[in-house]
């Protein structure tokens, strides 16, 4: 079941506004021309940001998130109805032969069991065409990022149709490979607190790189994401014959 922040009416209206510019979205936007790609599988595709900016450039896009209400929000976004849209996890990936397959915003670090992140780029594998590519990013968990989100100074932002919202990251558990926290929104015009909490799974550069293989692909360049250098690995992997 999808976390509250893409779940909740409410919380998915803030989480655009508090996401902030996505400096990274630059990035994957300079891979899918850097690998020619003109239809894109947009995995965990969220409120549509990404989709969106592809579509706007001419793309032909599939976005697939399991958050319903997310989703909503994504459609909004698309008025013309450019995007094909489909609710439900990365199994439910329509058999398109993409081009290029992307998971953004640590989406990949979302599967915490094996079994779940298997089946994820299995699922990845089978939308694509013979040579496709899929491309995602995660932490390196060895630059432990849960210790700055730990001691974040809550952060106050204008939100639409909602006024002055409040936002904190608690740390609520650290038992690697898996850390827990929880977002608390504070909207402060009426005092109204709501909470959602979320488990990312911190994945090592070697088991990453071994589930891929296992799955089919061919692991063709580990980069720096250079909107959080050193910080994060990108994975450019190629669906194998």
């Amino acid at each position: 079941m999808p976390d509250a922040i893409f779940t909740h009416p409410r919380l998915v209206a803030l989480y655009d506004t508090f996401d902030g510019e996505r400096d990274d979205l630059t990035h994957y936007l300079a891979i899918v021309d850097e690998l020619g790609a003109r239809r894109v599988l947009d995995l965990g595709c969220g409120t549509g940001s990404l989709a969106v900016l592809l579509a706007e450039r001419g793309y032909e896009v599939v976005g697939v998130d399991p958050a319903a209400e997310s989703l909503r929000a994504a459609r909004a976004k698309d008025p013309a109805g450019r995007i094909t849209w489909v609710h439900g996890d990365a199994t439910a990936a329509p058999a398109v032969d993409a081009d290029l397959a992307v998971m953004t915003g640590n989406v990949a670090q979302v599967f915490l069991g094996d079994d779940d992140w298997l089946g994820a780029l299995r699922a990845a594998r089978a939308a694509l065409r013979p040579g496709g590519h899929l491309v995602f990013e995660t932490r390196r968990p060895e630059r432990r990022a849960w210790e700055k989100w730990a001691v974040a100074t809550p952060v106050v932002r204008e939100v639409p149709g909602e006024g002055p919202v409040e936002a904190r990251v608690e740390v609520t558990e650290v038992a690697l490979p898996f850390v827990s926290f929880r977002h608390v929104y504070r909207f402060l015009g009426e005092d109204t607190v709501l909470a959602s909490d979320s488990t990312l799974r911190f994945r090592t550069r070697d088991e990453v790189e071994e589930s891929l293989v296992a799955t089919g692909f061919e692991v063709r360049d580990v980069r720096d994401a250079p909107d959080r250098p050193d910080r994060e690995y990108v994975f450019l992997a190629r669906r194998s014959a």
